[in-house]
């Protein structure tokens, strides 16, 4: 009887000790940790962006908008399932590619051919332009339509690892569909699966619609509306932060370099101010 009782004993230990081992290891690999995920995406990331596929214009932004430590931040890693929503002119995508390109999956959702609006029809086109003249880089992504009598309808659910929305949540508020938007994110996402987000900052308190039509969304609205649809807010960070921006332009977020949308008024004050505030925003799908 002794000898059984220090058997289970031992064996129970034994168990103890594989299980701890086992959640050490998947903490140091998880998205959480910065030091797991430097190891492995980071030199990834860093070749993509000195990529000579990249154009000078592009590169001058990367001061701005910290691509390595922005999909770092969200736990980017080889061999995800990523999906980029709403690339426009494929700034990120230039990089997402070819990180992902021999390890994991890039699908990107774009307006589609068949867009009704003459101006997002267009911004896709050159997109898919873009992708098909250098498949050396953008072979292996795959495309889908965002909105088309739904919402990433041909994405399958629970399907992704990621999805990655920069810059585009003002406009869903413009022009409707910000539920339905974020619904579909939780729907095409794993349990577990990450949400990234980065969107203009509006000041604390400020009018949602209102605001949104100068570019920029309350953080508080967005984390409460992204929670709603089953997401969980876990970490939020200020890589894209800038307290010089004062959000009050006239021309919104788009006073403000790149766009410099009011010529040369006031061109020198906002290229000191440089891009605008913005919030990062990392969620979970429960």
């Amino acid at each position: 009887m002794k000898e059984n009782r220090i058997s289970s004993i031992s064996t129970a230990l034994f168990v103890i000790s594989v299980s701890f081992l086992s959640l050490n290891a998947t903490a140091g690999s998880g998205t959480t940790s910065a030091t797991g995920t430097e190891s492995s995406v980071g030199p990834l990331l860093t070749k993509a962006i000195a990529g000579e596929h990249r154009s000078a214009k592009n590169k001058a932004r990367d001061n701005q908008r910290h691509p390595k430590e922005t999909l770092m931040f969200f736990g980017l890693k080889p061999g995800m399932k990523v999906l980029e929503i709403l690339p426009g002119g494929g700034w990120y995508t230039e990089i997402l590619a070819p990180t992902l390109k021999d390890q994991g999956q890039l699908t990107v959702a774009s307006f589609g051919a068949n867009n009704p609006s003459d101006y997002m029809r267009n911004v896709h086109n050159r997109y898919i332009s873009k992708m098909e003249t250098n498949p050396e880089v953008y072979g292996q992504v795959k495309t889908e339509v965002f909105e088309d009598e739904g919402y990433l309808i041909k994405v399958a659910s629970g399907s992704q690892d990621m999805v990655l929305t920069f810059r585009n949540s003002h406009n869903w508020i413009r022009y409707g569909g910000i539920e339905q938007a974020y619904k579909s994110f939780s729907r095409v996402l794993k349990k577990g699966g990450v949400l990234g987000v980065v969107q203009h900052r509006a000041a604390p308190g400020s009018d949602v619609e209102k605001i949104a039509e100068k570019g920029y969304v309350p953080e508080a609205y967005l984390i409460e509306l992204a929670e709603s649809m089953g997401f969980k807010l876990v970490a939020q960070s200020e890589i894209n932060g800038n307290a010089k921006d004062t959000k009050d332009h006239p021309s919104g977020v788009w006073s403000l370099p790149p766009s410099f949308r009011d010529k040369d008024s006031n061109r020198e004050s906002y290229s000191a101010i440089g891009e605008s505030d913005r919030m990062t925003l990392r969620f979970v799908k429960q």
